[in-house]
């Protein structure tokens, strides 16, 4: 495998205007996402901006920027554009998405993220959590993986994706985090189709991926990064990194 980073990162969020360039300690969001990715080391990272002012505060913190078209529907599309814009013959065979509003990542999670992809029959690897209560299964916002793993499997094939309380009965719940490991070919095939009807009704683009009949593997990590959507979580964020040692 030869991967690369790419995080895609608009002006346009409803509920934290200006979200990636939120301040965190001295730098915005999206630097701070950056330089997590640069740490994980596993390839080249750059950021498919749909602002001018994203790619200024990208460049001017030593990172790779590139303008995608503000008007493409979601960052799978915005990070499909930026890979045929820095990577025109094909090196890097494997992209991970990284969204841009992960600035607490561990920076072992893109390393793990890349796991499933050891099976050549998976398209895309993600990673999941544990759910530790039932008001977490039942909060909407959290999204659930339908998956199993084998005893001393480090890796699960995803059979469904819901915002409602998966799989039915007794046993470990799995909490998806957005981050992906896609094959150059399979996020190819994925942009060139349309929205699938599950994917519409749940709200959730992976969807579109398992009913073209893509495989999507999982593999599980302690605790999830948190994603900074609202102004509480962005104190939060700000709270979590201003204890980290390294932090400015």
């Amino acid at each position: 495998m030869n991967p690369i980073v790419i995080i895609p990162a608009r002006l346009a969020a409803t509920r934290l205007p200006r979200k990636p360039l939120a301040d965190i300690n001295g730098r915005p969001m999206i630097v701070h996402v950056l330089q997590r990715a640069l740490a994980a080391n596993i390839g080249p990272v750059a950021v498919a901006c749909g602002d001018m002012e994203i790619i200024d505060a990208v460049r001017a913190a030593g990172g790779i920027a590139v303008l995608t078209d503000p008007a493409l529907p979601s960052g799978s599309d915005r990070v499909h554009a930026a890979l045929a814009e820095l990577d025109p013959h094909g090196a890097h065979d494997v992209v991970v998405n990284l969204q841009g509003d992960f600035p607490t990542l561990p920076p072992g999670q893109l390393q793990i993220v890349l796991r499933p992809l050891a099976d050549p029959a998976v398209d895309i690897g993600t990673l999941v959590t544990p759910i530790r209560d039932d008001a977490e299964a039942a909060t909407p916002s959290v999204v659930k993986a339908a998956c199993a793993f084998a005893e001393g499997a480090e890796t699960a094939p995803a059979l469904y994706f819901s915002r409602n309380p998966i799989p039915y009965g007794d046993g470990p719940r799995w909490h998806h985090i957005g981050i992906y490991a896609w094959r150059r070919a399979a996020l190819d095939r994925f942009v060139a189709l349309p929205p699938s009807p599950l994917e519409r009704r749940e709200s959730l683009e992976q969807l579109r991926a398992l009913e073209a009949g893509m495989r999507i593997a999982c593999a599980a990590v302690p605790h999830a990064a948190f994603g900074v959507d609202t102004p509480a979580d962005l104190e939060r964020a700000r709270t979590a990194l201003a204890a980290e040692p390294h932090s400015s």
